[in-house]
């Protein structure tokens, strides 16, 4: 399984998920004109890797904003990381969020609290560039 590399773009994330470290990373802003063809991909992707998955994975979230269409798609994405929780399969979120966002704090809660898999979070100071303490 091919790792899924997509570079940011004003209105888009990074985007790396990588089978053999278990480890899928977002960061950026996820404000994509046509949502379906930017998110249709990454759900794809993790549709093939929930049939062979890592013993453990973690997904890292570093939004600093997104729209409601994003949302919606960053909550399937969440709710898939339910089955591989169900199946026995070590699985967790990590939320970085900066310091001056408690917007993005309270997403975070809101989605840990749509879903059964562990979420961390972990805040910077918005001097920190991103650096999670």
């Amino acid at each position: 399984m091919e790792t899924l590399l997509i570079h940011p773009s004003p209105q888009t994330p990074y985007v790396l998920f990588d089978k053999s470290s278990g480890m899928m990373q977002i960061k950026g802003r996820s404000i994509p004109d046509q949502p379906d063809e930017f998110w249709g991909p990454i759900l794809s992707w993790f549709d093939s890797y929930l049939l062979d998955p890592s013993t453990e994975t973690t997904v890292i979230i570093d939004l600093e904003y997104f729209n409601i269409t994003s949302s919606k798609r960053i909550l399937f994405l969440l709710y898939k990381l339910n089955e591989l929780s169900d199946n026995g399969f070590d699985v967790k979120v990590e939320w970085l969020y900066r310091e001056s966002d408690e917007d993005m704090y309270e997403v975070g809660q809101d989605y840990a609290y749509m879903v059964k898999v562990p979420f961390e979070f972990k805040i910077y100071e918005d001097a920190d560039l991103g650096i999670a303490k």
